[in-house]
C-alpha cells in the first residue's frame, strides 16, 4: 500500500496546475460564438456560390440551341438545373462550413457535447450569413428573368387582340379585311356607281373614321356575345358604302368577320392561360426545389464545421 501511495505521488508530481496548462488558450477564446470564423465560412460559401452559378450559367447557355432538335430538351435542361443548384449548395456550404469550424477558437473546459453543439451552430451560422448576402442578388437576378420570360410569353400568345390604337395588330387586319372590295361579288348598278363617286371623293379621315367606329363596335361584345342585329345592320351599310356590296353580302361578311375575330380571341386567350399556368408551375417548382437545396446546405455546413471544429482540437 505504502508503494502505491508512492508511485500516485510519484506519477502526479510532474503534472502542473491547470492554470499554467490552458493559459495559453483561456484568453480570447472564451466566447462561445467566433464571429471571425463565422463570417470567413459565409464569405468563403458566398463566393464558390457565386462562381459554381456562373459555371452553371455557362455550361446551360452552351447546351441550350434555338435550332431545332439542336441542343437539350427543356426537360432535360430543367433537371439538369435542379442538380446543379443542389449540387452547388453542397459544396459551397461544405467548404463554408469547414472553414467556420476549423477557424474558431479553441475551447477549453468545455463539455464534448457543448463544443458538437457549438461547432454545429457556427456551421449554420456561416450558411445563414451567406444566404442573406446573396439573397438581394439572387432575388434581383431571378426575378429579372422570371419576369421577362413572363414578359416575352404574354407577347407571344397574346398578341394584343383587343388594342386598336395600333395600325398593324390583327383587329386592324380584320377590320381591313371587312372593307376590301370584292370585285367578283354581286353588287347592283347604283351601289356601284355609287362606289365609284365616293371611292373617287372619300378621304383618309373619313375612312379611319369608319374603321374606328367598327371596331369599337366590335369590342363591345366580341369578349361576351353575339354582334346585336342592329349593329350589323349598320356596320353593313357602311361596308356597303365602301365596297359596293348589296347590304344581305355586307351583313354576311360583317358575322363572318365578327366570328373569325372572336375565334382569335379564344385562342389568343388560350394560349396567354397555357403560358401563364406553365410559368406559374415552374416558379412553384423552382422555389420547392431551391427550398430543398438551401436546407440541405444548412445540414452539410452544419455537418462540415463539426468535422473541421474536430480537426481544429487535434
Amino acid at each position: 500500500m505504502t508503494l502505491s501511495y508512492a508511485t500516485t505521488a510519484d506519477k502526479l508530481a510532474p503534472l502542473a496546475p491547470l492554470s499554467d496548462v490552458y493559459t495559453e488558450n483561456m484568453g480570447s477564446g472564451t466566447g462561445a460564438v467566433s464571429w471571425g470564423a463565422i463570417v470567413a465560412g459565409g464569405a468563403a460559401t458566398a463566393a464558390l456560390s457565386l462562381v459554381l452559378l456562373m459555371l452553371g450559367t455557362g455550361l446551360g447557355l452552351s447546351s441550350v440551341s434555338p435550332w431545332a432538335h439542336n441542343g437539350v430538351s427543356a426537360a432535360t435542361f430543367g433537371v439538369s438545373t435542379i442538380l446543379w443548384v443542389t449540387l452547388t449548395q453542397l459544396l459551397a456550404s461544405a467548404m463554408g462550413g469547414y472553414l467556420s469550424g476549423r477557424l474558431r477558437t479553441k475551447w477549453v473546459a468545455v463539455h464534448t457535447d457543448e463544443v458538437y453543439f457549438r461547432d454545429t451552430a457556427h456551421g449554420f451560422l456561416s450558411w445563414a450569413v451567406a444566404s442573406l448576402a446573396t439573397a438581394a442578388f439572387l432575388t434581383s437576378m431571378i426575378g429579372a428573368i422570371v419576369s421577362g420570360g413572363i414578359q416575352a410569353g404574354a407577347s407571344v400568345a397574346g398578341p394584343g387582340m383587343t388594342k386598336s390604337d395600333s395600325t398593324s395588330g390583327p383587329m386592324n387586319y380584320f377590320i381591313d379585311s371587312l372593307f376590301r372590295k370584292d370585285m367578283n361579288a354581286s353588287v347592283t348598278a347604283s351601289a356601284a356607281a355609287a362606289n365609284v363617286a365616293l371611292a373617287s371623293a372619300a378621304s383618309e379621315q373619313a375612312l379611319a373614321a369608319s374603321r374606328s367606329e367598327v371596331t369599337r363596335i366590335f369590342m363591345n361584345t366580341v369578349r361576351t356575345d353575339a354582334l346585336p342585329a342592329e349593329d350589323v345592320r349598320y356596320v353593313g351599310q357602311l361596308v356597303v358604302q365602301r365596297t359596293g356590296l348589296i347590304q344581305q353580302a355586307a351583313e354576311t361578311r360583317v358575322r363572318d368577320t365578327y366570328a373569325r375575330v372572336q375565334a382569335k380571341l379564344r385562342d389568343a386567350e388560350t394560349s396567354a392561360k397555357a403560358v401563364a399556368e406553365k410559368a406559374r408551375k415552374a416558379s412553384a417548382y423552382a422555389a420547392l426545389w431551391l427550398f430543398i437545396s438551401l436546407l440541405v446546405g444548412a445540414f452539410v455546413a452544419s455537418l462540415a464545421a463539426t468535422y473541421g471544429g474536430r480537426q481544429r482540437d487535434i
